[in-house]
């Protein structure tokens, strides 16, 4: 029986986590349809541009979360130029991706689309994404009191979050993602919150 949805955006997160899963190539019509609990019709209603159309529904829709939990919070430093501002502002950062990544249980779909064939349809999408969040992690790591190669280090964040999803799936261990997240705060000046 077809599930009844009112709006596009009750379905996006259903469609990110299918793409999550399988692929952007893996997930077939079929597939979603079975997923969302949506006929081929109402799933066309919603996106007439079809399985591309949805990927960059769910794509906007990551991006949106991430403008509002990490970028924005990240640039503004939540206190002006204050060092302890700035701080807050990537503790927030820290604890949001683990929240976000499911303790490294969630894949990040923007680094899977990266990865596969699917990077040339959302190229700009993907590398926009990396970029805005590499600068506003090195903008709050400047504030924080860090003068040289901020550039550097939110870059290796960066890695290491992307890193430590990857193996934190792979040994089905979120120990593995908290405990790299732990190093990264460190090596950005951050206290590590007792557990």
């Amino acid at each position: 029986m077809a599930r009844l949805i009112a709006e596009r955006r009750d379905i996006v997160p259903l469609l990110g986590e299918v793409f999550r899963e399988h692929g952007y190539e893996g997930s077939s019509l079929a597939l979603i349809t079975q997923r969302t609990g949506l006929g081929k019709g109402s799933l066309y209603h919603f996106f007439p541009g079809g399985k591309e159309e949805m990927a960059a529904a769910v794509l906007a829709d990551i991006d949106g979360w991430f403008e509002r939990e990490i970028f924005a919070p990240l640039g503004e430093g939540n206190g002006g130029g204050e060092t302890g501002g700035a701080s807050a502002s990537l503790d927030a950062m820290f604890t949001n991706v683990d929240a976000y990544f499911r303790s490294g249980r969630r894949s990040c779909l923007l680094g899977a689309f990266a990865l596969g064939a699917t990077r040339g349809r959302f190229a700009v999408i993907i590398d926009a994404y990396f970029w805005r969040w590499q600068m506003a992690l090195a903008a709050a790591l400047r504030r924080n009191g860090l003068a040289d190669d901020v550039m550097e280090r939110a870059e290796e964040v960066l890695i290491g979050i992307q890193g430590a999803i990857v193996l934190a799936q792979a040994r089905e261990d979120a120990e593995v993602f908290r405990r790299a997240l732990a190093r990264l705060r460190q090596r950005c000046g951050v206290s590590v919150p007792l557990v």
